[in-house]
């Protein structure tokens, strides 16, 4: 064997990089079409549904809750600084809202249920492959990603809109704490500050702000990539009980930062096609 076979350039492993991408990629957005097959086709497990509902949804909500209590007391508290030097306290609830409402909520909901329920997917079906269940769904002729994939694709996608909307609700009282605690407002100028930013957007079906559509929006996505991210790592598991700690963090670092890509576009998309 020459010299030239054995050395790999570094052209080798850069085309070997891509086509390992590629190939996750193709694969991951096959797993998400027969999701979104599943989710409207039968069998349809409904059992299953309701457990990851209770998981996802039910389990989450402590954290969601301080999540957001203390992310809209932390904005109301520094944006006074600030905005005390120009005497516009009486602005904070159109911060606290417009913020949380439009990116805060939607986002720190999805992280923080991306950290609870994300990882325990992709560790819960990593733990069934590696112990070869998911191998034996298929001798039953069960299909691994109608039973596993389909409840917890279904069940985030439902409950992250309703996660985000405790998440809005309880940023905006957080707020509401610290500015008449703190800045000595009152709650009727507070939560009238709150409305008019939400209503400056305009409304659709003419009682929903658009601000607080947009906002709901986005967790549907982020619902969808949470569960298909975990599922796809958990079934792509390898090597024991090491490689279902590997999948968990995966799962985690990569569902993260399809959120935050994710928010961007749809953001971009959102305001060209509802508020300019």
């Amino acid at each position: 064997m020459s010299l030239r076979q054995t050395v790999r350039t570094p052209l080798h492993y850069l085309n070997s990089t891509l086509k390992g991408w590629a190939l996750h990629t193709q694969e991951y957005f096959r797993l998400l079409g027969r999701a979104l097959h599943g989710a409207i086709s039968r069998p349809f497990y409904r059992g299953d549904l309701v457990v990851q509902m209770d998981v996802i949804g039910v389990g989450s909500i402590g954290i969601v809750l301080l999540t957001g209590l203390f992310t809209g007391m932390v904005l109301a508290l520094q944006s006074a600084v600030e905005m005390k030097q120009f005497g516009a306290t009486i602005y904070i609830g159109r911060l606290v809202g417009a913020s949380t409402v439009r990116e805060l909520g939607p986002v720190l909901t999805a992280l923080m249920v991306t950290g609870r329920a994300g990882s325990g997917m992709a560790a819960e079906i990593g733990a069934m492959k590696v112990t070869e269940q998911v191998d034996a769904l298929y001798t039953m002729s069960v299909d691994p990603v109608r039973k596993l994939v389909v409840p917890r694709f279904v069940a985030a996608i439902l409950c992250l809109p309703l996660l985000t909307v405790i998440t809005d609700v309880v940023a905006i009282l957080g707020g509401m704490l610290i500015a008449v605690v703190k800045l000595d407002l009152t709650v009727d100028l507070y939560m009238r500050s709150v409305y008019l930013t939400l209503a400056e957007t305009g409304f659709m079906f003419r009682y929903i702000p658009v601000d607080l559509f947009a906002g709901l929006l986005k967790p549907v996505f982020f619902g969808a990539i949470i569960a298909i991210t975990g599922c796809y790592f958990g079934l792509k598991t390898s090597g024991g009980t090491e490689g279902v700690g590997r999948a968990a963090t995966r799962a985690v670092v990569t569902t993260s930062i399809f959120i935050l890509a994710t928010d961007y576009f749809l953001t971009q998309v959102l305001i060209a096609l509802l508020i300019e």
